[in-house]
């Protein structure tokens, strides 16, 4: 078993194996795999990558950003050569999937439901029925303005920070400290954004 826990590809691997069991397991107890079964498989794809993006965001802005003004000159190539790009390809590809997965949710309740969220209710006529649509529409909305700071802000700005790309020594801190406002202002959006996700679907469905 330690042999098995030591290999991170071979942990990651039977971990999804036997989700992949449970979650079959559900479409036999639910009575098929009908589009409520593919709905929640796609769900569980949206949580299961919204953790890794998030729980990266939050890595990023609770541990590194912070900490790295006190380590050593010395070391600090370590983090930007090895750490930083390859929490970097998990964070900007977590938030992809995170966002696809969601809106794919979101289409197959059906289109009206869709574009009573992306409207936030404004589709169905703001009735007082419509006002939970509200709410949830802004989480997806903040979740697709985060996506798009990923990969158009944080992203670019990150490859030339860390050298990833040439840049010369000011270019390199200008996009640093862009890097880091881009991810902060997604620490910023992200607990507003999970509320509207958490709270819509527990008191909404």
């Amino acid at each position: 078993m330690g042999k098995l826990l030591s290999n991170f590809r071979t942990t990651t691997l039977l971990s999804i194996a036997l989700a992949v069991i449970m979650i079959l397991a559900f479409g036999k107890v639910s009575g098929g795999f009908g589009d409520a079964f593919w709905q929640a498989t796609l769900r569980w794809v949206h949580v299961v990558a919204g953790v890794l993006w998030i729980g990266l965001l939050w890595y990023f802005n609770f541990v590194q950003i912070r900490v790295m003004p006190n380590i050593p000159a010395e070391m600090k190539p370590a983090i930007g050569k090895h750490i930083a790009p390859e929490a970097l390809f998990w964070f900007r590809w977590s938030a992809l999937a995170t966002v696809l997965a969601g809106l794919g949710v979101m289409f197959m309740r059906g289109h009206a439901y869709a574009m009573e969220v992306l409207s936030f209710g404004f589709a169905g006529g703001m009735t007082e029925d419509q006002k939970g649509f509200t709410l949830m529409g802004i989480g997806v909305w903040l979740a697709i303005i985060m996506f798009l700071n990923v990969w158009g802000i944080i992203w670019p700005n990150q490859k030339r920070a860390l050298g990833i790309v040439p840049a010369e020594d000011d270019v390199k801190a200008k996009s640093a400290r862009i890097a880091m406002l881009g991810s902060r202002t997604n620490m910023l959006l992200s607990l507003p954004m999970l509320t509207s996700m958490a709270m819509y679907q527990t008191l909404f469905g």
